[in-house]
């Protein structure tokens, strides 16, 4: 049997008439840049949301890029974020002139522990305060916590940046006002970030990203930002860049946007097919940890988060071994992600290297994304977990 970490043609296939003919629709319009098939767009994700504004741009990196800009974090400012994610949640902190400040992660969600900022932030404001913002990473489509992290950013004043280039729809509840609200991600910071690469949850046919906010003066700014600065055309009163998202992306999206729903819970359902399945094969904590399904998977669930399941991911210490035994028998796995930030070469230079982050380390050599997506059949997940329990009894 064959099991692909992720098959997009059964998607293609279901949607290929309909989107033929928005591509068309886009095509027959002449209206290549922005324009109103981006704005109908925006504003159904800001909807979808729960926040006022959306702002289309070419990519989740750039929506980490243009949020970093139009909040005037450059050179001499440190921002906070994890250890463990993609690249360019610490990339786009560089190229602004910023830099890093890692903390380590929590080892049951693998997202930043809010403790081990509060003890950052706090030990920033007895020097030179240097630290203008924090970006939690929403990690494989679950929330960080937020209630907590907005708690901590409200005391030091801070800006909240959330990167939630996986997690649109995943949601969490907080606290505002004496009372519990749940609320999405890309809502309860001062932005949100959104990429719409081909193997997110909502993903188009190349790359697109999407920034949303509540603050109005904000949103107009970065809606200036992605198109060079400019207000009116021609005047530019700031420096910004190419950032614009391609209709021809927000039409594709825009067909996908109404089934996002339907596909978060087939994954959360293929969360569960897992957890039986393990439970059934005997594979205990000893031998496997599921930390993203046990976080999501206790009584208390409710009240905790709502797992969309961009990745779905194992940890084990014979991660390496397993992965290579996978892909011989055909399971497609991928390790996210097997180098931390901190230790990358290109922040070498700067000493990074030298900090210990046991927690993002030890996931790093450990963590592996089984298939979870959601026209994954029920006999393809005893497959991939049978192989699983043939290399543990193994040895």
């Amino acid at each position: 049997m064959n099991v692909p970490l992720l098959d997009l043609k059964p998607q293609t296939k279901f949607f290929r008439e309909k989107i033929l003919t928005a591509l068309t629709e886009v095509i027959d319009s002449t209206q290549y840049i922005l324009g109103p098939v981006v704005q109908e767009f925006e504003q159904s994700v800001a909807n979808y949301c729960g926040v006022d504004h959306g702002i289309g741009v070419s990519s989740g990196t750039d929506a980490l890029l243009i949020s970093l800009m139009a909040l005037d974090i450059g050179p001499g400012d440190l921002v906070l974020t994890t250890p463990y994610t993609f690249f360019a949640t610490m990339g786009s902190i560089m190229r602004v002139g910023a830099r890093p400040v890692f903390v380590d992660i929590k080892p049951d969600s693998m997202n930043i522990d809010p403790q081990l900022v509060a003890m950052a932030l706090e030990k920033d404001r007895q020097g030179d305060s240097k630290i203008k913002a924090i970006i939690p990473v929403h990690l494989f489509g679950q929330c960080a916590d937020m209630s907590e992290m907005m708690t901590i950013a409200n005391k030091y004043n801070i800006y909240v940046i959330e990167d939630a280039a996986q997690a649109i729809g995943s949601a969490c509840p907080v606290a505002e006002k004496g009372e519990t609200i749940w609320k999405k991600a890309g809502s309860m910071g001062d932005v949100g970030c959104f990429s719409f690469f081909p193997s997110k949850n909502l993903g188009g046919i190349g790359d697109g990203g999407m920034v949303t906010t509540n603050d109005e003066k904000l949103a107009e700014r970065l809606r200036s930002f992605r198109n060079h600065g400019a207000k009116p055309k021609y005047y530019h009163s700031f420096i910004g860049g190419n950032f614009r998202l391609d209709p021809v992306q927000a039409a594709v999206l825009a067909v996908k946007l109404p089934y996002l729903n339907d596909w978060h819970k087939k994954r959360q359902e293929n969360r569960n097919t897992y957890d039986k399945l393990f439970l059934e094969a005997g594979l205990t904590e000893a031998a496997i940890d599921l930390p993203s399904a046990v976080f999501a998977s206790k009584p208390e669930a409710a009240t905790k988060n709502h797992h969309i399941y961009n990745q779905y991911v194992i940890k084990t210490e014979k991660r390496d071994e397993l992965r290579a035994f996978l892909l011989d028998n055909n399971v497609g796995c991928e390790v996210y992600y097997p180098l931390c930030l901190h230790q990358q070469e290109c922040l070498r230079p700067y000493g990074y290297n030298k900090q210990s982050l046991p927690v993002a380390e030890k996931a790093a050599k450990q963590s592996l994304a089984l298939p979870i997506y959601p026209e994954l059949v029920y006999e393809q997940q005893q497959y991939v977990v049978a192989m699983i329990s043939k290399f543990i009894q193994a040895g």
